[in-house]
């Protein structure tokens, strides 16, 4: 079985912006309307970053307010990971280390 890579995309700006709502301030009055109540900050790292985890309360919440589903919200890829042989094979240069072995030094007396 071989590794996968998996890239998403979180997509609650243009939500936000496709919604009419313009800033995490009135994200957050949405978000408290439905009984979740965060810091400025977190609301703020909510609208401005992947986030890597998050509750699903706020993500229901989310979509809620967003009138959403999660699929509009996270968009995803999922690809086969690339070996090195495979990206050598690709035309990507990079070196593979097998083809290097230590070189044996030679000790040369010097007759001066």
């Amino acid at each position: 079985m071989s590794r996968r890579e998996i890239a998403y995309t979180w997509r609650v700006r243009e939500i936000m912006a496709r919604r009419g709502v313009h800033t995490a301030k009135e994200l957050a009055a949405l978000l408290h309307d439905r009984g979740i109540t965060l810091t400025a900050n977190a609301i703020w790292r909510i609208v401005t970053q992947e986030p890597e985890r998050i509750s699903f309360k706020v993500l229901v919440a989310l979509c809620d307010a967003l009138d959403v589903t999660p699929n509009d919200l996270i968009t995803y890829s999922a690809t086969e990971a690339k070996t090195i042989r495979h990206r050598k094979a690709a035309g990507e240069d990079i070196p593979d280390l097998h083809n290097y072995r230590p070189v044996r030094a030679r000790i040369v007396e010097d007759d001066g």
